[in-house]
């Protein structure tokens, strides 16, 4: 026996891979079902899944550009302190003092490049036709992560503390209080009152969950760049991943079926 069989027909062999080689589509469709990375793959793409065609490529650009915003934002991390009295400062220094100062640059450039690729990608969607079905659910998907790739660039504005970012989210927070349901003055807040009591008053609507109080200060500042770094992207990640699970599931990335 060589020593490719002895390792082939070997119990741990055995216990990782549990089918022989693929050679008709049978076990073919077994293997992609119960592999660990294969699941996520189509059992079977079609040939106009994986033909070259013209896209764009602006899913891909906006993926890149994510990537990008990720690391530079980590890095930016070490250098800027969310708090009222570093916060201008660090902005600053980060682009006049601070080594590799142009990492600031490329991830405000990027976010504002993100937006563009994200609204291009969805106009290409459109235009195809890839939202009709079976690719409902991915388009509703493609649409949470246009959101959300809004309120990065929202929650981002805080964070350089000038007089901009003040007034910006000032006038973005008081929206919220038109919220329905979950805003002081917004529509249905009538009805939530129990016996004279107000469920919803200033002091726990949207705008004042939003701010930390009832004024952008130091409690906004904290909570928008938890927002920013950490509760906002985790979201992204997360609908990225079935975004493109999905993508592969459909059939390929390329025009209606």
């Amino acid at each position: 026996m060589s020593l490719m069989d002895s390792i082939t027909q070997s119990q741990l062999w055995k216990s990782v891979f549990r089918h022989p080689m693929p050679t008709d589509r049978r076990n073919r469709v077994v293997v992609m079902l119960t592999n660990f990375f294969l699941h996520l793959h189509p059992v079977s793409v079609r040939k106009q899944g994986i033909a070259l065609s013209y896209t764009w490529c602006m899913g891909g650009t906006t993926f890149f550009l994510f990537i990008v915003e990720v690391v530079t934002g980590v890095l930016l991390m070490f250098y800027y302190r969310p708090t009222l009295e570093h916060a201008y400062n660090d902005i600053l220094a980060l682009r006049d003092v601070t080594t590799l100062g142009i990492l600031r640059e490329l991830h405000r450039w990027g976010a504002h490049a993100m937006v563009i690729t994200v609204w291009l990608h969805m106009y290409r969607v459109f235009l195809t036709g890839s939202y009709k079905p079976p690719r409902e659910f991915n388009w509703v998907i493609g649409v949470l992560l246009l959101v959300l790739t809004l309120l990065l660039s929202f929650t981002g504005y805080l964070l350089p503390w000038d007089q901009l970012a003040i007034w910006a989210i000032t006038v973005g927070s008081n929206m919220a209080r038109a919220t329905p349901g979950v805003g002081v003055e917004g529509p249905g807040a009538a009805f939530l009152d129990l016996n004279g009591v107000k469920l919803i008053t200033s002091g726990s609507d949207a705008k004042f969950a939003l701010l930390g109080g009832r004024a952008v200060g130091e409690m906004t500042l904290n909570r928008f760049y938890v927002l920013h770094c950490v509760a906002i992207p985790l979201a992204v990640s997360l609908l990225i991943m079935v975004h493109f699970w999905r993508v592969r599931k459909d059939g390929g990335i390329s025009g209606p079926l």
